[in-house]
């Protein structure tokens, strides 16, 4: 595997940043940038012609990844020429979040499935119900086939997302997924988050689907907000990132986290990024900084587990906007603690999102991930 990475800002247009320049036959792009850059059409034309063979495959972010360096306002793309694997894209519109379940089970099913390896999904951040789009990847997926992935990100805004497609052009309301085909890749991922939960925990007494109504019988955003300064609840939704819920359903599952995508004051309701079921428990959660750093490298340190390297040729890093809002100046840490872990020879890209998708660990079942950072690790043996 060889890769190169490049950078696109308005005002210097596109330069190369590191890696191999000269891979012009690279099989796979991975395009990651801000939502006003995604969108312009025009800012992927000299990449798409200098990779014109390529499949291209990304989306808007709350923040772009390249080595240990976090960038917003830019495009970072990643050319890739895998020598020993295969790749096949397909891709899926979204018009209403509540087809989120059918989405993901069309989407596994147009892959072909004979030498399927891995799966890799990027979704619409805004016109999607996470959960129901991961548990319909899930049905489908061949036994022992992994699933990783994002919703895409609008920085702290949350008004429009983007996937850029196959031909390098950039579309609302869609998911894509790419199959690696193979016996010569070896994939690892990991995630993990690193926040405190805090005050008593509540029974979710009303709710449908991904929105929450009620809380021990009141009101949700009415309880929500008692739990916030004035600042915080003038900033809403955008510092609902900064106070996530855990919830659980059952008392032996492992919790996971759902963060605010919009809020209704009519209703008083909270729409997250993933299903809140009636009858689960919830707690409110806080950042600690220590935690965060200590979830990436952990979250690094699952994908080198079960596998039979430890030098990935490429890591896709995937954070959430959350993380980075809490970290701000010093977001870079945490993948520079990725870096330590993984070694100087595998190339890292990435976003910041508006959710991630991965098991916690090898063997675990797929979920959608709200505040963590997921990894996802490749190298052709």
């Amino acid at each position: 595997m060889k890769t190169a990475q490049y950078k696109f800002t308005p005002e210097q247009g596109w330069n190369f940043i590191n890696g191999d320049d000269s891979i012009n036959n690279a099989n796979l792009v991975l395009v990651f940038g801000s939502s006003s850059n995604i969108k312009n059409a025009d800012n992927l034309n000299e990449i798409k012609n200098k990779f014109s063979k390529a499949i291209f495959l990304g989306g808007s972010t709350s923040g772009e990844i390249s080595d240990v360096n976090v960038f917003d306002d830019t495009i970072i793309a990643t050319a890739i020429l895998f020598e020993e694997t295969e790749l096949q894209y397909k891709s899926i519109e979204i018009t209403d979040s509540s087809n989120s379940y059918e989405a993901g089970s069309k989407l596994i099913e147009m892959l072909d499935k004979q030498n399927l390896a891995h799966v890799f999904v990027l979704s619409d951040g805004l016109n999607v119900n996470g959960s129901e789009l991961v548990k319909g990847l899930r049905a489908h997926l061949p036994e022992g086939v992994s699933v990783t992935g994002g919703l895409a990100g609008d920085g702290p805004n949350f008004k429009e997302t983007f996937i850029v497609t196959e031909n390098a052009n950039s579309k609302s309301k869609t998911i894509a997924a790419l199959g690696f085909y193979g016996s010569n890749i070896s994939i690892g991922y990991g995630s993990l988050g690193g926040w405190d939960s805090f005050g008593i925990e509540r029974l979710v007494s009303k709710s449908k689907n991904n929105v929450l109504f009620e809380l021990d019988g009141k009101p949700a955003l009415d309880l929500y907000k008692s739990f916030l300064g004035d600042d915080y609840v003038k900033e809403l939704p955008a510092s609902g990132l900064l106070f996530p819920l855990n919830l659980r359903i059952k008392q032996e599952d492992t919790p996971v986290v759902r963060t605010i995508l919009a809020v209704n004051e009519e209703e008083q309701s909270l729409t997250f990024a993933g299903d809140i079921p009636e009858g689960s428990y919830v707690r409110l959660m806080k950042a600690n900084f220590d935690r965060l750093i200590d979830g990436a490298v952990g979250a690094a340190n699952s994908t080198l587990l079960g596998n039979n390297t430890t030098n990935p040729d490429l890591a896709i890093l995937i954070s959430c906007v959350g993380r980075k809002l809490v970290l701000k100046q010093l977001v870079e840490e945490e993948v520079e603690g990725v870096r330590e872990v993984l070694g100087d020879n595998t190339t890292l890209c990435g976003f910041y999102s508006y959710g991630e998708i991965s098991p916690f660990s090898k063997d675990a079942k797929c979920e959608l991930h709200n505040q963590t950072m997921t990894i996802t690790t490749f190298k052709e043996l």
